[in-house]
């Protein structure tokens, strides 16, 4: 049977990295068709058609969807949900809000942040924080899950899927849309970016944090930081990077004042190259650290943004 991969559509555009990523996990499962739903979306489902991989779009217009109502797309999926083995998304926060309600009304369990496909009914997660790692072979008619992404490459594009028009239930007349409180960066996406650059509780304060962002500007990069320095009020709750915040997995991630206390290093370990600044040389990030600068960061990060 074919995989139902369900799309992040924001403002009518497809959320392009999370989907190529999940395409990529769902490969080895066979054939892949996604579901973009909502209002304007023709150029998203132009844009899902043309990933290497997809053999069909299914294409649901209508208000209900829009806004990412999960009810609503709940309903959606489960209407569509014959003639599938596999339904699966990013581990998104739009994924994870639609996906655990479509188990539930399908009867199915759900699996969360799967990371490897082991074969159609078996599947890996990280638990215990990332430092195990839990097989799962479920007997469920319908396996539906949610995939991180962070260690998956993107299908590349090139494809020519159709885009088919399917129809719905509609609104489930169970929640309402009121408004959306976006905040806009001219910095990469967090989860996304190609490099990162965070800061940790050892930058010391709001006003300081100022050094990792002037770093992150130089290199292009987006910032994160550790759940102490948001906790402490230095860095929005966005940016954080760990267990409880969002896991990345760049090219290039920079450390700089962090310790590497276990929920951070959840978040960051799958990291291509990972560079640590940090004045206590005993700190457990250079345990995961490909280089390693034992410095004060009030010194070394301007510098080192001068040099750049």
């Amino acid at each position: 049977m074919a995989v139902l991969l369900i799309a992040d559509v924001n403002d009518g555009q497809l959320a392009t990295d999370q989907v190529a990523k999940t395409l990529t996990a769902l490969a080895p499962l066979g054939e892949v068709h996604v579901l973009v739903a909502g209002t304007g979306g023709e150029a998203a489902a132009a844009q899902a058609a043309a990933l290497t991989g997809v053999s069909k779009v299914l294409f649901a217009a209508g208000d209900a969807y829009n806004h990412g109502l999960a009810e609503s797309t709940a309903a959606l999926v489960v209407s569509l949900a014959g003639g599938y083995g596999h339904i699966a998304g990013a581990a998104t926060a739009f994924n994870k809000n639609v996906l655990p309600r479509v188990a539930a009304l399908l009867d199915v369990m759900v699996l969360s942040d799967v990371t490897a496909v082991v074969d159609a009914d078996t599947f890996e997660r990280p638990i215990y924080a990332g430092n195990a790692i839990q097989t799962v072979k479920s007997s469920d008619a319908k396996k539906v899950f949610t995939v991180r992404t962070a260690s998956f490459a993107a299908a590349a594009a090139g494809g020519a899927a159709a885009v088919e028009a399917v129809g719905g239930p509609g609104d489930a007349g169970l929640s309402s849309w009121v408004e959306d409180r976006v905040a806009t960066s001219d910095r990469p996406e967090l989860t996304s970016a190609g490099i990162v650059v965070s800061g940790g509780r050892g930058v010391g304060s709001k006003e300081s944090f100022d050094l990792i962002e002037a770093l992150a500007d130089k290199l292009g990069a987006a910032v994160g930081a550790s759940r102490a320095a948001v906790d402490s009020g230095y860095a929005p709750n966005d940016w954080q990077v760990g267990q409880t915040g969002k896991v990345v997995a760049p090219q290039l991630y920079v450390a700089v004042g962090i310790s590497g206390a276990i929920q951070h290093l959840a978040g960051m370990k799958d990291s291509k190259i990972i560079v640590a600044i940090n004045k206590d040389e005993e700190a457990p990030i250079f345990q995961v650290a490909d280089y390693g600068l034992v410095a004060d960061l009030f010194a070394a990060v301007p510098e080192l943004t001068a040099k750049l």
